[in-house]
């Protein structure tokens, strides 16, 4: 691959000096390199707000409010799936827009869960607790690098390994289920089902399962019927929103272990038997 020549006069001056500027290499619609400056704003605004929630989720938690920490993961959530369809609707993907957006999950979906499930339940387990806290953590960064290296050579319809979004769903949910329900984290008993919740989520990220990524239905038309189940959904989640998000998550998580498991039985009966 050839990289592209620049000015040395020019480099030099783009980095020299104090400054704050962004400088990066992308093609143009000829396909020529060209050097520009700064970032696009909008969906950067994005993956800032999806930072500050995850950060926000720290702090919460750290004072003892779980509640806001579980839906400010949510909220997180929310801003990560929107800053790459911004930034797909106004054509302003760039290199550095990518990096940001993997720092930020990493962030949100892989420290901000791991400290707000210690804080709640892990940390009375002791030593054992902040290794599970810290498996999942590691198992993000994973799971996002993964991800990043995989991004040209994977079916766009599927994840493989469990998104570190809906990972950070069952632990927020997991969390805020708890706490709505004045369920004591810190009992030993729980603590222990807690730290095996978080330590397979954690391991479901960095499998090869493949999940459905819904990406296809976008623009794509449904049968009339699909609906139904969807608003059944909407129905079990909002008549306990914790609860509900637990189970919808938890669902998707089991998802791609049932369906490999199905699609090498149905593989195995299809194929013919030696005579």
């Amino acid at each position: 691959m050839q990289t592209p020549q620049h000015d040395k006069d020019s480099e030099q001056e783009d980095y020299e000096g104090i400054t704050f500027e962004v400088v990066e290499d992308e093609r143009d619609e000829g396909g020529r390199w060209v050097r520009n400056k700064g970032i696009y704003l909008l969906p950067n605004l994005f993956t800032t707000a999806a930072l500050f929630s995850g950060f926000y989720a720290i702090i919460a938690a750290m004072n003892g409010r779980f509640e806001p920490a579980a839906v400010a993961i949510f909220v997180a959530a929310l801003f990560d799936g929107m800053d790459g369809r911004v930034a797909r609707m106004t054509n302003t993907q760039s290199a550095f827009g990518a990096e940001y957006d993997s720092l930020s999950d990493m962030v949100s979906f892989g420290v901000a869960p791991a400290l707000v499930v210690f804080s709640w339940s892990l940390q009375s387990l002791g030593k054992m607790g902040w290794i599970c806290a810290f498996i999942y953590a590691v198992a993000a960064a994973f799971r996002l690098a993964r991800f990043n290296v995989q991004l040209d050579v994977v079916d766009k319809r599927y994840f493989i390994g469990l998104p570190s979004p809906l990972a950070a769903a069952i632990i927020a949910s997991m969390v805020w289920a708890g706490f709505d329900n004045r369920i004591a984290g810190r009992e030993h008993e729980l603590a222990i089902a807690v730290a095996g919740i978080t330590v397979a989520t954690a391991f479901l990220m960095v499998s090869n399962f493949r999940y459905y990524s819904f990406k296809e239905l976008d623009r794509s038309r449904v049968p009339f019927a699909v609906m139904l189940p969807i608003v059944l959904v909407f129905g079990i989640v909002n008549y306990d929103l914790p609860i509900g998000l637990l189970t919808v998550s938890l669902v998707y998580a089991l998802s791609g272990p049932v369906a490999t498991v199905w699609n090498r039985r149905k593989a195995a009966g299809a194929s013919p038997t030696p005579s």
